[in-house]
């Protein structure tokens, strides 16, 4: 006497479960990983177009109680805002930051600034610009 076989035979009654929900989950991965991507391209977009100052530090000279900065600054004509610097100790400790404003309609701005420090500062850091 023979056994019976509890599987069905191959292609005879369509996908199995299994199969089933191996198609939804990849369905459902795909269209989630298609959203993701698309969120994140969104906040880059509006990360590099929506800023409309930027800047960077050309050069600094470090003494006892300040750190001068030479600032480039590029921005949209008409707009305002500040941009944060600070500077650093040799053992890292911070000893010094400030926020410098920027207004009027040129869009090219290069300036010395001057930040005050507690101690003697051996870095010029910029960390960051927004607009008001």
């Amino acid at each position: 006497m023979s056994t019976a076989s509890a599987r069905l035979p191959e292609g005879r009654y369509g996908r199995s479960s299994d199969e089933r929900a191996d198609r939804k989950l990849k369905v459902a991965g795909a269209v989630l990983g298609a959203a993701l991507l698309a969120l994140v391209g969104y906040f880059a977009y509006h990360y590099v177009v929506e800023s409309k100052i930027s800047a960077q530090v050309i050069a600094f000279d470090a003494t006892d109680s300040a750190v001068k900065v030479h600032l480039e600054v590029h921005k949209d004509s008409g707009t305002s805002g500040y941009c944060t610097l600070r500077s650093q100790a040799a053992d890292g400790s911070e000893v010094g930051r400030a926020d410098f404003r920027f207004t009027g309609s040129a869009t090219r701005i290069d300036k010395v600034v001057t930040l005050r420090t507690t101690a003697k500062g051996t870095t010029a850091e910029l960390l960051g610009c927004h607009t008001d």
